[in-house]
């Protein structure tokens, strides 16, 4: 799962941002008699060449069609007949030939200025001194960095903030209740003071060697992804200090203009919702400006001929790119598909529909593509819109684009009914080609690959549980029992993923082939990374059923993290489950911060 939970919203003036001067690049001061010669040349053969190109056109007022590709002077012609406009086209008729072909001579009288003053221009520069040209820069640099601040200074329109649900519900009234939830707050206290200590600014920890750590989801700037995705549980658990360190550090050094290569996805749902929560939550404006910036810097991203989004963005160029593993160039369900709650809610913020236009473009081109058997696979190319290899996960590539679908729903107050009608038809698919139950009588959400089931499920699948309870309520034919016994099951089988391991901490994936039911075979699948996704589902079936099992199972995971995942400089994944001595991976990952123990300490 992803997000922190988008609530609702307010608006004050926003401050002038503090920006610094954009780079330019280094430019030669002075050039040498013999260079100026040359460059005068090369001017003069180009505007020669430029002039020579329109005075050997063929006269275009021999056809009676053609495109001069000005938009300002473009007239759209308009089919008598069929009342279609065909905009950009001169159709020449008649009379109107010797407008049209003044017009084109006042273009060229117009091009051939506009390059004669460019060469005086030219010339002139190369007769200037060193200093002359650095001063000139220098003013430049100056102009465009006034209007930066300018275009900046424009608050973003006030928005209404409801009252918030939930944030402030008090102590329980049961001791044991009360004293499993400090337990978790302490926990936090833990892996935030330790990465406040030795990872602060960097984007997680690495808790044995107690130094900062990063990944390429980040790029190669220290972009602090552990401040911004843990701010709204630091503010649940009231831990308000650390929240105002947090937000302190963002307002002086959180910095989108690197030159830094990042995961559209990740930053989306973890810096742009982190941000946006913490907004929501605590009312400070710099949340909400910040997110907007990141935003803004996102959006060169959907620069594809389909719209579909690359999975990298460069931060400073804007070039995009995919994962060179990914289906020859696609682009990834789960990650082009977990951007619409996030941009709904900064067009709601800014006023400015673009975000919103950016994802129901997503949404409509896949509404229009064939299904194999109904389900989404998990690759669409950007170029061509089709999609790559057949391969369908409610786990990784694939999971939080259901999620998705079902909370915006449910986040327009269940009046996006096109949301809710994607959301069920892919289900409807998932259950009847997908979800298996084994010879044990464990109920699994398989992978579909290439007309294939492959009878394994990922810790991220397990999710899934969760989102049926979740959706029960509003789904076809009054299913609500249906989907909440579905839930029930795959909590069980996941529940068993955790208990069938040394540690009582589930795998990153499971098979069910032959007597192996709920445990990973392979060795590169027995780990785990203090995921959420478990922990999650129990959490909404405690919330739905208010089944106390529900509550022990999360009680029994928070143990087992605390026993085996604890040390001194915070908090670790382990390598193998099954092993009594396990072997830590010395990353403490900011989601762990943001969803593992924010779930665990509001299921108390």
């Amino acid at each position: 799962m992803t997000t922190p939970a988008l609530l609702p919203l307010s608006g004050r003036r926003i401050p002038p941002l503090n920006l610094g001067p954009p780079s330019f690049p280094h430019h030669r001061a002075t050039l040498r008699l013999s260079e100026k010669f040359i460059l005068l040349l090369i001017l003069s053969a180009f505007i020669t060449l430029c002039f020579g190109a329109f005075f050997f056109l063929p006269d275009s007022s021999k056809h009676k069609r053609f495109d001069l590709g000005l938009e300002d002077v473009l007239i759209p012609h308009v089919d008598a007949g069929k009342g279609a406009k065909n905009p950009g086209v001169f159709l020449i008729h008649g009379p109107d030939e010797h407008r049209h072909r003044e017009e084109e001579e006042r273009l060229r009288n117009k091009i051939r200025a506009d390059h004669e003053k460019a060469l005086e221009e030219a010339k002139e520069k190369l007769k200037k001194s060193r200093e002359e040209i650095r001063a000139e820069i220098q003013t430049e640099k100056n102009k465009v960095v006034q209007e930066m601040k300018t275009k900046e200074k424009k608050p973003l329109p006030a928005v209404p903030i409801p009252n918030l649900i939930g944030t402030h519900g008090g102590e329980p009234e049961d001791n044991d209740l009360r004293e499993k939830r400090e337990k978790i707050k302490e926990m936090m206290k833990h892996a935030w003071d330790n990465y406040r200590i030795y990872g602060w600014g960097h984007n997680e920890l690495r808790p044995i060697a107690r130094k900062g750590h990063s990944t390429n989801i980040f790029g190669s700037s220290q972009m602090g992804a552990t401040i911004v995705d843990a701010l709204d549980t630091l503010y649940i658990m009231g831990l308000h200090d650390e929240f105002r360190d947090g937000q302190k550090w963002i307002e002086n050094n959180l910095d989108f203009s690197v030159n830094s290569e990042v995961s559209v996805f990740e930053v989306n749902i973890r810096f742009i919702g982190g941000l946006l929560a913490a907004y929501y939550l605590s009312g400070e404006e710099i949340f909400k400006i910040k997110a907007v910036q990141l935003a803004e810097k996102l959006l060169p991203a959907f620069n594809t001929p389909t719209g579909i989004p690359w999975a990298m963005v460069n931060l400073k160029s804007g070039v995009g790119r995919n994962w060179g593993w990914a289906s020859a160039g696609s682009s990834i369900l789960a990650e082009f598909g977990t951007l619409h709650m996030e941009f709904v809610h900064l067009s709601y913020l800014t006023g400015n529909p673009i975000y919103y236009k950016k994802v129901m473009h997503i949404r409509k081109l896949l509404q229009k593509m064939d299904r194999p058997n109904g389900l989404y696979p998990n690759y669409l190319n950007p170029r061509t819109g089709r999609w790559g290899q057949y391969h369908t996960s409610v786990g990784g590539l694939g999971d939080s684009f259901y999620e998705y679908l079902l909370k915006a729903w449910l986040m327009s107050d269940k009046t996006d009914h096109e949301a809710r009608k994607m959301y069920d038809d892919a289900i409807e698919a998932i259950e009847k080609h997908l979800i298996r139950k084994s010879r044990g009588g464990l109920t699994f959400i398989g992978e579909w690959k290439n007309g294939h089931l492959e009878k394994k499920m990922g810790h991220l699948a397990c999710f899934a549980g969760g989102m049926f309870v979740l959706g029960a309520d509003g789904s076809r034919m009054d299913q609500a029992g249906h989907y909440l016994e579905l839930g029930a099951e795959i909590a069980r089988t996941c529940h068993e993923s955790y208990d069938r391991t040394a540690l009582k901490l589930g795998p990153e994936s499971f098979k069910f082939d032959g007597a192996v039911e709920a445990v990973a075979v392979r060795q590169a699948e027995k780990y785990y990374i203090l995921r959420p996704e478990v922990i999650e589902t129990y959490w909404y079936l405690w919330r739905f059923t208010h089944d106390p099992r529900y509550r022990e199972w999360g009680w029994e995971a928070a143990l087992a993290i605390e026993k085996y995942c604890r040390v001194t400089g915070g908090f670790s994944g382990v390598k193998d489950v099954y092993s009594s001595t396990p072997t830590h991976d010395d990353v403490q990952q900011s989601f762990f911060l943001a969803e593992t123990l924010k779930v665990l300490e509001s299921g108390g």
